[in-house]
């Protein structure tokens, strides 16, 4: 395989998982606006923080509220995090590459922006419509997710596309518990004992995780347990620790995996945590702050190995 054609299925996959990731992400906050007491204000201003876009955001729009901060995120085209971005990003990325991934894979995706762009204009970013149209957005990606695994043969190609897919997969993990522990830390509760179960209970559903947590956990939501659920639980497909094993054995099996595991090795990414964190630990945001710096260095090993050296 070559390497330039390594890159666009590296990054189809990230792509395509950043669609859904910011699906979710936004599902956050639009659900927890619906399920917090009213004096509860989140600010949606975070997610612009959570994704380190501050200044991207602060170039375009001068009001921080929930409609620029979801149009920034979804659908704003001069925003190369946006989901509409991501959408062509992938698009483009897979018309290139037609040859080596499934014919159907790359109808689907032509279906899901064309979903998401008539969907937006009939109003999809308006809180009355926003739910729907983000899950479908979630359904559709996981349903192409699904045609390629199940359809696509499971050699290099299908191993640069698990280790797209599990690095954004890790990556948005940690900005969903940054987000609901972000809404905790900017709020005093002690009079609303439900709030952190409403917020956690949140992040689970939006992670896809509530059935495996009860699964795994068997205990009501408690923030500490469904921290460290999605950052250690070996069985959980968008737990950190799942998709960093899952990394490692796909590097494995790849041309200078053993040069690419060294150096893994060496950023000494934690896969469990022993650490209890509780609702006022802001140790959390400074240990999730520093696993997303890791993620990107794990990109930058990937591209110095693997990518733009034909």
């Amino acid at each position: 395989m070559l390497s330039s054609v390594a890159e666009r299925i590296y990054w189809s996959a990230r792509y395509l998982q950043r669609i859904e990731s910011s699906a979710r992400l936004v599902n956050v906050y639009t659900n927890l606006l619906m399920d917090l007491p009213k004096d509860i204000n989140i600010s949606w201003y975070n997610l612009i923080t959570l994704n380190s876009a501050e200044e991207e955001y602060e170039s375009r729009y001068k009001v921080r509220d929930e409609r620029n901060v979801v149009k920034f995120t979804l659908a704003d085209d001069t925003n190369p995090g946006s989901m509409m971005v991501s959408i062509a990003m992938v698009r483009e990325n897979l018309r290139t590459t037609r040859d080596v991934v499934p014919e159907n894979a790359w109808e689907l995706i032509n279906e899901l922006a064309s979903y998401t762009d008539d969907s937006i204009k009939d109003g999809g970013l308006n809180r009355g419509k926003r739910h729907e149209f983000l899950t479908q957005v979630i359904n559709q990606c996981q349903l192409i997710q699904g045609y390629i695994a199940s359809t696509l043969s499971h050699d290099e190609v299908w191993d640069m596309w698990c280790i797209g897919r599990d690095l954004e997969r890790m990556d948005m993990t940690t900005r969903i518990l940054d987000a609901g522990a972000n809404v905790l830390f900017s709020h005093d509760y002690r009079e609303k004992s439900h709030v952190p179960i409403v917020v956690w209970g949140n992040v689970l559903r939006s992670s896809g995780a509530d059935h495996a947590y009860r699964r795994h956990v068997a205990a009501s939501v408690v923030g500490s347990k469904v921290i460290n659920f999605l950052i250690s639980n070996e069985h959980f497909p968008r737990s950190t620790n799942f998709c960093l094993n899952a990394i490692e054995k796909a590097v494995k099996r790849l041309p200078k995996g053993r040069k690419v595991m060294a150096s893994i090795k060496e950023l000494e990414i934690a896969k469990e945590s022993s650490h209890s964190f509780s609702k006022s630990d802001e140790e959390l945001s400074d240990y999730l702050n520093d696993l997303q710096l890791k993620i990107g260095e794990l990109h930058r090993i990937f591209a110095e190995s693997w990518f733009s050296l034909d």
